[in-house]
């Protein structure tokens, strides 16, 4: 765990002098931070969804995934997470009740969340830290993470500290069921997983320049539903021919 350990801690440390630039920041600098930050997390994305072994898996674990994101309500859910984290701590201030709509704070926790752990690094680096005592990949990811985390908190605040309780807890999962996740979701399960979570990449550039918002949230079950496709159509690839 040790690994996931130092990942948070650098999204703490990024986010922190994340703020302290922020503060510093006229409003019309902030533009120029989410524009840039919006380019560079579509350039991941787009990066990261290229890499699919197949389009039909790609757009039926968006769909099928959203599907089920929107049902549980996924987002507002962390939206109400995150208002309530910033009424505890005493920063959101509106007539003394939380934002509905979700805060600055809320989508801060959420969209930096979802930035850090949609990427196969976090699940392959978790599994090879957990499973093989190998920290490369995930102190590599350390150093992008808590980079991402200064233009992140700049943006959007202290809301993005807590994504490192999130990364926390995704990433341990990985490190101590390695073991077992591992073969279940095989290579090109966690192409696919990395695929899907380029795209949710993507909806969250778009917020961020402002070309149309996505409730990016909801569309997180199709990091389950990717590996699951993945290997699903990998079984009908081999029964086919035997059927015919």
């Amino acid at each position: 765990m040790i690994a996931t350990y130092i990942n948070s801690l650098a999204i703490i440390i990024g986010s922190l002098l994340g703020l302290l630039v922020g503060s510093r920041l006229k409003d019309q600098f902030k533009d120029v931070v989410f524009a840039s930050s919006g380019l560079v997390t579509l350039v991941i994305g787009i990066q990261m969804a290229l890499q699919t072994q197949s389009y039909l898996v790609l757009l039926f674990s968006i769909v099928i995934g959203g599907f089920v994101g929107y049902g549980i309500g996924i987002e507002e859910g962390i939206l109400r997470l995150g208002d309530w984290m910033e009424k505890r701590s005493g920063r959101n201030k509106k007539g003394g009740q939380a934002l509905t709509d979700g805060s600055l704070f809320a989508h801060g926790l959420l969209n930096s969340s979802v930035l850090f752990c949609s990427g196969a690094m976090a699940v392959v680096g978790s599994i090879s830290a957990g499973t093989q005592g190998d920290y490369t990949l995930i102190f590599i990811k350390s150093v992008m993470d808590g980079s991402m985390a200064i233009i992140f908190a700049a943006a959007y605040g202290p809301g993005v500290i807590g994504s490192a309780a999130v990364v926390l807890l995704y990433q341990g999962f990985f490190t101590l069921a390695g073991g077992w996740i591992s073969p279940l979701l095989g290579e090109s399960g966690l192409i696919e997983l990395s695929a899907a979570g380029g795209i949710l990449l993507v909806m969250l550039a778009f917020g961020l320049m402002q070309v149309r918002q996505f409730k990016a949230g909801n569309f997180i079950p199709a990091l389950l539903f990717a590996p699951l496709f993945s290997r699903i159509g990998a079984w009908l690839t081999e029964l086919i021919p035997f059927l015919q």
